[in-house]
């Protein structure tokens, strides 16, 4: 990555904003969802029931959704999710505060939640490279900007405050987040308008949807960054699944003291975010990205064996290090090196294998913590996590970025093939 020599556009400082404050309500909903379910039941797979239905929008709908952020206006679309969203969560609010709620109510909430999120994140991802002008160290820098107080916002700041709601009763983090989805809405609406994705003329959605997926299967780089999260979701949802049960049981940590605890992952995740730049330069984007993930499955390997609440957040916190190094290196990179029409597709497609992967995930862990206790989906996900860094080492080797970015950047313009590979090439070719 080049240094950076232009300011961010002060339409980035809006749209900055509205993702943080969106991200402390979902900071505060990650801590209370778990909690409230746990209030209704202590079976491990109907936690995983409502853990996997946020997840679920992505393997149903996935490619699709960026076919059609690829034909919107992408900050439409991203206000009138958060809209959306902020309307959704004032019906549980209610049944909250009447005492109504349910497994399958939570169910519902995190699948519908997590439609709007399937729409906005794309539309985001696709948003941010026009907004910026595809200049890979302004993405670099910004996207280190947004994860940073995504991190510090949703796990930081989010979690204590969610627990402490949830104290004063069962309505208020949800209205909380509502307020957050609300207010994001109107500070996005108020961002310029980039130009709208060019029409492909007389291609049905199905045929766009399918030429998106095959441009990141038939390239090794974006294959392996895609690959990443996806392996990497399997582990983490299947020791999300069972770390409320862990914690509690294993730890004897109580319900204030779970937020402490994903706080602490939070707090390395913001380190991960702020040095992720330093460490591309260092040791070169793909050495970095695989450093990240080797540490990410020895830090889990680590909680496996916490002896206590300190060891075990001190592990949480070294997981999120490289969790918020790898959510800054890899997007900036595939924002760099992807052509504009395609950016919606190309990464829906990298965010439905990643989100498609979690419910196994979900489920993975509830099954093995039912079945050999709540240690066993953490020692398997390390060791997932560990197989996967081994695997796509090649795959997104400093050899290939560099390839890539001068592809790039000898391309002149958004509308290039990133590795200029044959079978790239004919994936083009079915635009």
């Amino acid at each position: 990555m080049t240094p950076a020599v232009r300011k961010l556009p002060a339409g980035f400082g809006r749209l900055w904003t509205a993702q943080s404050v969106s991200s402390l309500g979902d900071g505060v909903s990650h801590a209370a969802l778990p909690l409230l379910a746990l209030a209704l039941t202590r079976n491990p797979m109907a936690l995983a029931v409502v853990t996997a239905a946020g997840t679920l929008p992505w393997l149903l709908f996935g490619v699709l959704g960026g076919a059609l952020v690829d034909r919107w206006d992408r900050r439409r679309t991203m206000w009138v999710a958060d809209a959306a969203r902020a309307v959704l969560l004032a019906i549980p609010a209610a049944l909250a505060a009447l005492d109504m709620l349910s497994i399958p109510l939570l169910a519902a909430v995190a699948f519908l939640l997590g439609l709007g999120g399937l729409f906005f994140d794309t539309a985001a991802t696709a948003y941010l490279p026009d907004l910026l002008g595809r200049d890979p160290a302004l993405l670099e820098r910004a996207n280190s900007r947004l994860r940073g107080t995504q991190t510090a916002a949703s796990g930081f700041a989010g979690p204590p405050a969610g627990s402490a709601l949830l104290a004063l009763g069962r309505a208020f983090p949800l209205l909380a987040d509502a307020v957050s989805f609300a207010f994001s809405a109107l500070l996005v609406r108020s961002l310029p308008a980039t130009p709208r994705p060019v029409p492909q003329a007389r291609e049905s959605l199905l045929r766009q949807a399918r030429a998106g997926a095959s441009y990141v299967f038939q390239d090794r780089l974006l294959l392996g960054l895609a690959l990443r999260p996806a392996v990497g979701n399997i582990a983490f949802l299947a020791v999300e699944t069972v770390l409320v049960l862990f914690a509690h049981d294993r730890l004897g940590i109580e319900t204030f003291g779970f937020g402490l605890l994903l706080t602490a992952e939070a707090t390395g995740g913001l380190l991960g975010a702020g040095i992720a730049s330093l460490l591309g330069r260092r040791l070169g984007t793909g050495t970095a990205l695989t450093s990240t993930a080797a540490v990410e499955g020895l830090a889990i390997l680590g909680l496996a064996v916490a002896p206590n609440p300190y060891c075990a957040g001190l592990a949480l916190a070294v997981c999120g290090a490289g969790m918020g190094a790898t959510m800054v290196l890899g997007p900036s990179l595939r924002q760099a090196i992807v052509p504009a029409h395609l950016m919606g597709r190309v990464a829906s497609t990298s965010r439905m294998l990643a989100m498609c992967a979690a419910p196994f995930g979900a489920f993975l862990g509830g099954s093995l913590a039912t079945a050999y206790g709540a240690r066993t989906p953490l020692f398997t996900a390390a060791g997932l996590l560990l197989a996967m860094t081994a695997v796509t080492a090649t795959m997104t080797s400093n050899r290939r970025v560099e390839a890539a970015l001068r592809a790039a950047e000898s391309a002149g313009g958004p509308d290039h093939p990133v590795s200029g590979d044959p079978a790239q090439e004919s994936a083009s070719g079915l635009l």
